[in-house]
């Protein structure tokens, strides 16, 4: 028998992602500006850029995940930063309406089939996010929804990981213990603050640009 009576999920870059690559989205959001012809080896550098900073613990204080309002004012200033505006002028606010489109995300290949066999096996799944926006639109089209019992967005309690609040708020939603509980993520900073709950944390390397997310590993613990 399992030790673990309940997963808990980070969301982003864990079970679902941005639609294609980052450079197509800045390609799109440019589209709507009126721009068709830009550089791709600068797309391509200011979302590295963008990639680059945004996971650091230097943005993650920013607070960005605190609120609705803080989140557009951090990331909207983080793609000016990375040579939005130098791209087109307006594109650091269309790309954020971009990113936070229920539309623009997607999930991994295997996140269905293995939310549908941990469901099986009779687990308690759960979401623990750090988000600035709701992500219930996007998991409701992508077919997440059903499978959780609990969603825990950190804007909503004003608080984000790696704070313990969020992970036992998920664990008290699924009313179970932390020790039988199995956190889920990709970022080392955040995730790992589950630790200190008392909860087993499974780390994800970073994701790989097609193809599955690797989450076939957590059914062989559970």
């Amino acid at each position: 028998m399992s030790r673990f009576e309940a997963v808990l999920f980070d969301a982003g870059d864990t079970l679902i992602r941005l639609c294609g690559s980052g450079e197509k989205l800045l390609y799109r959001a440019a589209a709507t500006l009126g721009v068709d012809a830009l550089d791709a080896e600068e797309v391509a550098h200011v979302w590295r850029r963008v990639l680059d900073r945004s996971g650091t613990a230097e943005e993650l204080a920013k607070g960005r995940d605190l609120s609705s309002d803080r989140h557009h004012e951090v990331w909207t200033a983080l793609y000016r930063s990375a040579g939005c505006e130098r791209l087109a002028p307006g594109l650091s606010e269309r790309l954020y309406e971009f990113t936070v489109d229920a539309r623009s995300w997607e999930a991994f290949p295997d996140t269905l089939p293995t939310l549908r066999a941990l469901r099986e096996r009779g687990v308690r799944l759960g979401v623990v996010s750090d988000t600035g926006f709701d992500l219930r639109p996007a998991m409701d089209l992508l077919g997440l929804t059903p499978f959780f019992q609990t969603v825990v967005m950190s804007f909503e309690y004003g608080v984000c990981k790696p704070a313990a609040k969020v992970f036992l708020t998920a664990c008290d939603q699924l009313r179970v213990s932390p020790d039988r509980t199995l956190m889920v993520g990709d970022n080392p900073l955040t995730d790992s603050g589950a630790v200190a709950t008392g909860m087993h944390v499974f780390l994800l390397p970073p994701p790989a640009r097609t193809g599955p997310r690797g989450l076939d590993q957590v059914l062989s613990l559970v």
